[in-house]
């Protein structure tokens, strides 16, 4: 739902309204036709104009936190401003307005409080739902995406109630807009409160969230179907992605749901989907194949198993049954090798759990783990500083000629090795990714740059992938034909390539992932819209931040 489309507004009204709101750049016209004069200084200013003094507000700003506050405070006045300077400064604003600064942000929010952005729904008034969505406004043709968290593991800090569930998907909704144009007037943060574990939080006067422990089981699974039932007929075109749910719901609810209406978990999905991605470019430069492959993952988490999940499913694809696929992946957690006599794994994990006799009972770390399997790849999502040592990475790189190392864990206090080191450690010969963003690093007379496994490669783009086809589900093959499309924006042949695209020109790279994946939505049969040409559907999907005329509603 556009801004010009939506208002019906005057005077104040219109300066209130953030998709409204041009500030100094109304037209003579503008202001006298809605009631606008004296309201705003006499100057007619440009966008341009508008974001070059914004720009010097935001580096006057003495930190990243008080950055990402100045930010927020734009985008709650003005937009089109906010999305203008994000897209102008993206690779420097990223870090800011989502991770890691968003997580600093996340733990004020209550006492900074400033406005509120989205639906909060609460687990005390699960009949409250279909009130609270009308309440937007919207109807049923208006929304295309809602993002939704009950914020339990809220990027590596954890549990942080409302205050996680309402930063966490607003911060993603802006990476949705600046990196793939999806419409910020028709898209739904969702802050799903079920309580909190966090007695910082609880014992805080300043909270605005609901004042008692997390909420779950049956209750909890039943709030959530209320949202999910709710969201889906009053907004039955809109996919509804999961974002920072805890390792005991996250996989279960979207397994529940993803069979029957456009779902997807960025943490699970999104983070194998860009993995593999690098995966498919790290093969191309060994000149290897995925059914060769012998895989160590190192922190069996839900991103870690998520990632398995898409290598398995590479690995099927390239000719591997699906048993096959599932033997060729060691798990290893803080346990160790996970094996089928362990009574503490989680229901994800178990299909990877090695059979007991491979460790005799006995406690498998991960050196042993390398010693024994001879890994080709080594991926770590363990934010266990340190763990992937020299004596690991030499040993690894003694059996294989070419050693794919994703060292995977941020921030750079968690990460398991550092890409100067690995380099080192393997004579030049390591095919690297991280999670953190590293600058190029010379080894032996050839640079190397790394490239960061960031999920604002891939998720933004498969959104409006979705939305542009209106699938009717997010399917396995649309998530491989997203990290396909992101491997086949690199050329890897070159000394010291990068595995994966820089963010300097993410709606390029988001243009070319949702066509890629509303082309694939469309040979599975999944796509309800009319896709005569893909690719110039999605560039004329892509919302920008320019002033449209005002014009009554």
């Amino acid at each position: 739902m556009t801004s010009s489309a939506r208002h019906g507004l005057r005077g104040l009204s219109v300066l209130h309204d953030p998709l409204l709101n041009k500030g100094t750049a109304f037209t003579r016209e503008e202001r006298a036709e809605f009631g606008l004069d004296g309201l705003v200084p006499p100057a007619v200013e440009t966008l341009d104009q508008q974001a070059r003094r914004a720009y010097a507000q935001y580096r006057a700003q003495p930190t990243d936190l008080m950055k990402n506050v100045y930010l927020e405070a734009v985008r709650d006045r003005n937009e089109v401003l906010y999305y203008r300077l994000l897209g102008d400064h993206l690779r420097e604003m990223l870090p800011i307005v989502y991770d890691p600064t968003v997580a600093r942000a996340i733990e004020t929010y209550s006492t900074e409080y400033r406005r509120p952005r989205g639906v909060y729904l609460s687990i005390d008034e699960a009949d409250g739902v279909e009130r609270a969505f009308r309440n937007t406004g919207l109807g049923p043709d208006d929304v295309d995406l809602i993002v939704a968290s009950d914020a339990e593991e809220i990027l590596g800090i954890g549990d942080w109630g409302v205050n996680g569930g309402a930063g966490i998907t607003a911060g993603k909704l802006a990476v949705y807009t600046a990196a793939a144009g999806v419409d910020p007037g028709r898209v739904i943060p969702v802050a799903l409160d079920v309580g909190t574990g966090n007695e910082r939080l609880l014992g805080d006067p300043a909270y605005v969230g609901n004042r008692h422990p997390r909420v779950r089981g049956e209750a909890y699974d039943a709030f959530i179907d209320a949202y999910v039932r709710m969201a889906t007929r009053l907004f039955p075109g809109a996919m509804l992605h999961w974002e920072d749910f805890g390792p005991s719901n996250g996989r279960r609810i979207l397994e529940r749901y993803t069979g029957h209406i456009a779902t997807f978990n960025d943490d699970m999905q999104g983070t194998g989907a860009i993995v593999l991605a690098a995966m498919i470019g790290a093969l191309r430069a060994a000149g290897t194949r995925m059914r060769d492959q012998r895989v160590v993952v190192f922190g069996a988490g839900t991103a870690g198993i998520g990632i398995a999940d898409q290598l398995r499913d590479a690995m099927v694809r390239d000719g591997l049954s699906h048993e096959e696929a599932v033997r060729r992946i060691w798990p290893v957690d803080k346990q160790g090798l996970l094996t089928d006599d362990m009574d503490d794994l989680r229901d994800y994990q178990r299909p990877y759990a090695r059979p007991a006799s491979e460790t005799a009972g006995r406690h498998t770390g991960l050196a042993e783990v390398v010693d024994r399997v001879a890994p080709t790849m080594m991926l770590g999502t363990s934010t266990a500083h340190g763990a992937f040592t020299e004596p690991i990475v030499r040993a690894m790189a003694a059996a294989v000629d070419r050693p794919v190392i994703f060292p995977l864990s941020n921030p750079t206090e968690r990460i398991e090795a550092m890409p100067a080191d690995l380099l080192r450690w393997t004579d030049g010969q390591a095919l690297i990714a991280t999670g953190i963003p590293v600058p190029p690093v010379t080894y032996d007379r050839v640079t190397h740059s790394i490239g960061q496994a960031n999920n604002a490669l891939l998720y933004p783009g498969l959104g409006l992938g979705v939305i542009v086809s209106r699938a009717r589900r997010v399917s396995d093959g649309m998530l491989h034909a997203a990290a396909g499309a992101v491997a086949g924006m690199v050329d890897v042949s070159a000394p010291g390539a990068s595995l994966l695209p820089q963010v300097d020109d993410l709606r390029e790279v988001s243009a070319t992932v949702a066509t890629a994946v509303a082309e694939q939505a469309a040979r599975e049969g999944l796509a309800r819209a009319d896709l005569k040409d893909p690719a110039r559907q999605v560039r004329d999907a892509m919302w920008r931040p320019v002033y449209r005329p005002l014009r009554e509603g």
